[in-house]
């Protein structure tokens, strides 16, 4: 009887997706803060729906194969981030800037507004381990019900310019964090060990 010899097809993984998703978020991140604290014009915002758009490209990949990878926080986040802060917010602003007059721009409040409580009570997921990932994912759960509220058209006079600067900075310091994050994640992975420290719980 002939010898039968199992034949193994070796499939090399994929690496590691998340870097990419973050430095997404980052971007988004700093536009929002720039458009918050009024330091770019609203004619900025088709250029700004571009950049979203383009994020929404980058975590509907990170998503997927975060997902084939078993991670479902990280897979299901990235996926309804994609999906709503990057593609419908951008498409949205393209919406806004070109039909204005005829839109009634509240309902982003009432998505928006959703998406917070989903952030919130998912936040729980990201605190083992905690680490860097989970300080984003807290400063989300400040400026998103901000932006909700606002868009809603429920902050008026100084308590609007008060909480609207408070979720444009906590946005900044979230996008600043994820560069660092996803620097950390790309060049520990390259030298095969902790080059910038991830200040991450055993």
């Amino acid at each position: 009887m002939e010898d039968i010899k199992e034949v193994k097809i070796h499939t090399k993984e994929w690496a590691n997706p998340t870097p990419a998703g973050l430095v997404a978020l980052a971007v988004a991140c700093f536009c929002f803060f720039a458009l918050l604290n009024g330091y770019i014009e609203k004619t900025a915002l088709p250029i700004m729906a571009c950049w979203l758009i383009g994020g929404f490209v980058i975590q509907i990949a990170v998503g997927l194969l975060d997902l084939k990878a078993g991670s479902s926080t990280g897979g299901n986040t990235f996926l309804f981030f994609c999906a709503f802060f990057m593609l419908a917010t951008g498409l949205g602003m393209l919406f806004k800037y070109f039909y204005a007059p005829d839109i009634d721009a509240r309902v982003d409040g009432y998505a928006w507004l959703a998406l917070s409580m989903v952030v919130m009570l998912w936040t729980p997921a990201f605190f083992k381990p905690m680490g860097l990932l989970t300080i984003i994912v807290l400063t989300l759960d400040i400026a998103l019900p901000i932006i909700a509220l606002n868009d809603l058209g429920l902050l008026t006079g100084a308590v609007q310019d008060v909480l609207v600067a408070i979720a444009a900075y906590v946005l900044l310091g979230a996008g600043i964090i994820a560069i660092y994050l996803s620097s950390a994640l790309v060049v520990n992975k390259a030298f095969g060990r902790e080059v910038y420290p991830l200040f991450q719980k055993k």
